[in-house]
């Protein structure tokens, strides 16, 4: 696992989830994919990197050590590991439902509506986009 950082994006090479700083009222803040409504730190932006990072490791459901670690990061966010585990699922369904769309030829209808997707220029959406498919 490797998180790539420069002083304006992360990246993973494990999950095609990313943090981005963005400036707000001329302060720098981190914005992860799967958490957009929260301004983050640096520290705060890498630890929830590295969270969906182990969360995306099947071979670590039964390791006791990699769910503390999760947990220790999730608590770094102000968010428990199971509100994060729900919110990287809504990231994946989001990106396999449009997926699904795009091998039919057309952008998501949600997509199209609003006009975010790969047109806007967005990576993998936002987290309300997301939430709309679970409601």
């Amino acid at each position: 696992m490797t998180i790539d950082i420069t002083t304006r994006a992360m990246t993973s090479d494990i999950s095609p989830e990313y943090a981005l700083r963005e400036y707000r009222r001329g302060q720098a803040v981190w914005r992860l994919s799967w958490l957009p409504a929260h301004h983050l730190t640096h520290e705060q932006a890498q630890a929830g990197m590295e969270l969906d990072e182990v969360l995306s490791d099947p071979a670590v459901v039964y390791d006791e050590a990699a769910q503390l670690w999760a947990a220790d990061l999730a608590t770094r966010l102000g968010i428990g590991v199971e509100r994060a585990v729900i919110l990287l699922a809504q990231r994946l369904a989001e990106r396999l439902h449009r997926e699904e769309w795009s091998e039919q030829g057309s952008d998501s209808p949600t997509a199209a509506l609003l006009g975010w997707g790969a047109a806007a220029g967005h990576g993998a959406g936002s987290g309300a986009r997301s939430q709309h498919l679970w409601r």
